[in-house]
């Protein structure tokens, strides 16, 4: 089983220890993993921004890449969603897509639905918030939830139940969005942040020490929240506490 490790952009440029995390918790169980130096952006906030050219050339570019491992994953429900949902608009019918399609991992979800480790060997010893991302949860089917709002079944949580000492925390709105939606943090500042700002207080209401998900973006939203209100709690990309960081 040969892997292609896809970074995103930002990732690479901004968070290069949740970026190396991904690496570690896929090393650490053993998988052959490689990391295309070529590899860019995935091209969703050209598609989200509705330059359909830039965004084909980048669909194409990514195809050409990561064609030819057995499984690609990546750090982002977001960008997975983009390969898995999105791309077919750009693609279809194109050698090697289906194959692209069908083989494109988040990486808690490759790590559940393919590899189905029984232990982490890692511990994190904090009350953790789950924030569920809208791509994860809606496109990748990561969560599903009861008319209460409560988590009937979690890849996130069943993985991260991998991991010794861990707490979890409830909250009380589980299929929220936290508000920041790419081009919509920019577009609409306001709302952005007010619904940011809700998710945070929806952990800290719950005593959590630490809030994270699979999509860093979503937490890094969250987290200029915090600096800027300066809260008493903390994100950490879930590859992280996976890798056993602490």
């Amino acid at each position: 089983m040969k892997i292609g490790l896809f970074i995103p952009c930002f990732m690479n440029e901004l968070y290069p220890k949740a970026s190396m995390a991904t690496l570690k918790v896929l090393e650490n169980l053993g998988l052959d993993v490689e990391y295309p130096m070529n590899q860019t952006c995935c091209g969703q906030p050209m598609a989200n921004s509705g330059c359909y050219l830039e965004a084909k050339e980048l669909a194409k570019r990514f195809l050409k890449i990561f064609k030819d491992y057995d499984y690609i994953v990546a750090p982002s429900g977001s960008c997975v969603a983009m390969v898995r949902v999105n791309y077919a608009q750009f693609l279809e019918g194109e050698e090697g897509f289906e194959h692209l399609k069908n083989n494109t991992y988040e990486l808690v979800e490759f790590l559940y639905d393919v590899i189905k480790p029984t232990t982490m060997n890692v511990s994190f010893p904090y009350r953790v918030g789950i924030h569920n991302s809208c791509h994860g949860h809606r496109e990748l089917g990561m969560a599903s939830m009861s008319e209460r709002n409560l988590p009937e079944f979690s890849k996130i949580k069943k993985i991260l139940s991998l991991v010794d000492d861990i707490e979890f925390v409830t909250l009380r709105r589980n299929d929220e969005c936290c508000g920041f939606g790419g081009i919509f943090s920019v577009t609409q500042e306001a709302i952005s942040v007010a619904m940011g700002t809700d998710r945070v207080n929806d952990h800290l209401n719950a005593k959590a020490e630490v809030i994270t998900g699979i999509d860093m973006s979503c937490l890094m939203h969250m987290q200029g929240i915090i600096d800027r209100q300066k809260l008493p709690i903390k994100t950490m990309h879930i590859a992280q506490i996976l890798a056993g960081e602490l």
